[in-house]
Parts: structure tokens; sequence; C-alpha cells
């Protein structure tokens, strides 16, 4: 049988979207090594160009950084495939904020992988989400490239019940495609190295970005309430970067000695926290899936996310849940968790939660979707 030539068109690294790029990553490493009989896949992302952040004057301004980032994702990364359409039989994009990407593809052989639909919330929900006009277009443009493709790919019910609420793409096309937890979130390993970073007192921890519907502004004031109680503890942030009023809030709540904010961690080390935690949390109001969910639970960490729909289908009951935004609620259920760890979902509960996700299942069903429009 003849091999599949795919392409798994990837983030530019230089986005600094940590998730994204694993989830490409983790794709990528097991079509390589399970599914090379029938599929030959190969990672495709063109060199970043920095233009507006060399001159002198612009280069420290969040301007520059954006404009840099617009032309390479609407200029640049569509000049260079249109360059790469011959060498393969078909194109899968690992984010659907570059869909715009299906533009110059062969659409009938492109695939997109949707996470959520915050980039198109503008154009659906603009009431909900109100943005300049520029950025409507651009926002219409991506869900346009969506919209042509052959294949949507779809990790939780929920996403794609937001997808078929605005009818963005037909449920024909649709398929789920969960996500799985990479090998370095287990329970087995040696932590020493990343208490050399943050010391021995207990901890609380939160993973990802610091975007507005993460709601760090809940995770904070939920902290600071807590440091009251116990003035031993601290916050490890990793990823992200503070906003300005967010920044402002630390300072306001006389946070800043109590947190420690890492970045660019290795799996390994963001494995070690997840395991060295008295708590992990995602205050979080809207969420795609929750990867820090069910990567905490593989390493057997005690889990306290928001009370949405996402994260229940995700966490089951494997996680502790607060109502989004009540403060109240989470001290007390966190200060509860801290005083009496038995009262957390059982370890092996959440140990099996966790292994119901898996990155060779992922693979293999994004595999059989392109295998099958091959065929067709």
């Amino acid at each position: 049988m003849t091999q599949l030539r795919l392409a798994i068109i990837c983030d530019y690294p230089e986005e600094n979207w940590p998730s994204m790029d694993l989830c490409a990553q983790m794709l990528i490493k097991h079509l390589q090594a399970e599914q090379k009989i029938f599929i030959q896949a190969t990672q495709v992302c063109p060199k970043f160009r920095w233009r507006f952040q060399k001159i002198p004057w612009l280069n420290k301004k969040h301007f520059a950084y954006n404009a840099d980032r617009l032309l390479n994702r609407f200029w640049d990364y569509p000049r260079y495939l249109k360059n790469k359409v011959k060498d393969f039989d078909f194109f899968h994009i690992a984010d659907h904020s570059y869909a715009q990407l299906v533009h110059v593809l062969p659409p009938g052989r492109t695939g997109v992988y949707c996470y959520d639909i915050d980039a198109f919330r503008s154009v659906v929900e603009p009431k909900q989400e109100r943005r300049p006009g520029w950025y409507q277009a651009m926002s219409r443009h991506i869900l346009r490239g969506l919209q042509s493709c052959a294949v949507v790919f779809y990790s939780t019910t929920e996403v794609r019940k937001e997808i078929e609420r605005h009818r963005i793409v037909e449920p024909s096309r649709l398929v789920h495609a969960p996500l799985g937890v990479a090998a370095e979130f287990c329970v087995n390993a040696d932590d020493t190295s990343i208490s050399e970073q943050i010391g021995h007192a207990p901890f609380l921890l939160h993973v990802g970005s610091c975007i507005s519907r993460k709601r760090i502004d809940i995770l904070l004031e939920v902290f600071s309430q807590l440091r009251a109680i116990y003035p031993e503890l601290r916050l490890v942030k990793v990823g992200g970067e503070w906003t300005l009023a967010q920044q402002q809030q630390i300072a306001r709540l006389n946070l800043t000695k109590a947190i420690v904010h890492l970045q660019g961690l290795q799996r390994k080390s963001i494995a070690a926290l997840y395991r060295k935690a008295s708590a992990v949390l995602l205050t979080s109001e809207a969420e795609g899936f929750g990867l820090p969910v069910i990567e905490a639970l593989a390493c057997g960490a005690v889990v306290v996310v928001s009370d949405i729909p996402v994260l229940r289908e995700v966490g089951g009951e494997a996680v502790v849940y607060c109502p989004v935004g009540d403060v109240s609620v989470w001290v007390k259920t966190i200060q509860q968790l801290l005083a009496n760890p038995a009262i957390a979902p059982a370890w092996n509960l959440r140990l099996s939660k966790a292994q119901e996700y898996s990155w060779s299942a992922h693979a293999q069903i994004i595999a059989r979707s392109y295998l099958q429009l091959a065929h067709r």
C-alpha cells in the first residue's frame, strides 16, 4: 500500500501557545510511530520572520509583536504553503486559528482541528464579543477557511454543541478526537530539580495562559484569602504573561513575594509540579478541553475546577467543582481540602480517569479519517 503523505501544519513556535505545540507534537509522534504503514506524517511550518520588532523604537511594543504575527500568519504562511501543495496528498491544520490557510490548499483534502470557537466568537456572537471591524474581517476569513475544509476534528461534545448551535460546520463533517496525556505526566519520577526552583513550602498550582476567560482575577483573589488562613502557602503559576490589571491586582493584594511565576518549562518539570502541588486550580469561565485537568490527574494531583459543562465532561467524578467566580465557595472548598486531603476524589479514581485519554487513540482517529477521505 502506498503511504498517504499527510502534512501536519503547525503553529509558529514564536506565538508561544504551548498547548497547541504539544497537540501537534503528540499527533506527529504517534502517527510516525504507530501509523507509518499507512501515513507518512510530516511537520510543516515556515520560519517566522521578524519585521516590526527589528525597528528599534518599536521592538518592545505589543503592537510590533502582533503586527509580525499577522504578517506571518496571513502573508508568509500562505505563500509558503502554495509551494508545498504538490508535495502532499492531504493537509491537517493543527490549530483552528490558522484555518485561513485552507484558502491556499485543496479544501477537499484538508482537515482542521477545532479546539473551541473563540477565534470566531466576534462573528458568531458579535453582541457578546464586540471587536473592531478589521478584527471581525480577519475572524470571518479564518472562519470561512474552517467551513470550506473536508473534515473538522473537535475535542469535546461541548465544543461540538457550540459548532452546531452556530451552524459553523455541517455535522456530517465533524469527527470527535479527544486529546491525550503525554508520557511525562505520571505518578513516579524524580522531582528533586523542581524543588530547588520553588522551595519546600506548600503551594497551589495554575498551569495555562493569562487570557481573560481563564479568570486569573478569581485565582488571585482566592489565593489571597487562603493566604490569610495559611500564611506559608504559595501560588505557582506556569505559563502566560501577566496583564497590567493582573499585575496591579497582585500588588494591591500584596502577593508579589508569595507567587512563583515560571515559563518555558519542559513537560517533566510541569509534571513534577503537578505531583507536588497541594491542589491544582483551573478557575476558567470557558474552556475547549482543559488539558491541565487530565495531565494533573495522571500525576495523581487533587484538581479543583470551575463547574462548567466542558470540565464536567473531561474531569467527571475525579475532580472537585466550584461555581464560576464564586470566591467564597472556592476558598471554603480548598480550605477543606488542605485541612483534610482525604475528602478529595480517590487517588485510583483520578488515575483511572486520566487513563481514558490517549494520544495514541487521538492519532488513530485522525489517521482513519484521512484514509477514509482518500478512499472516497
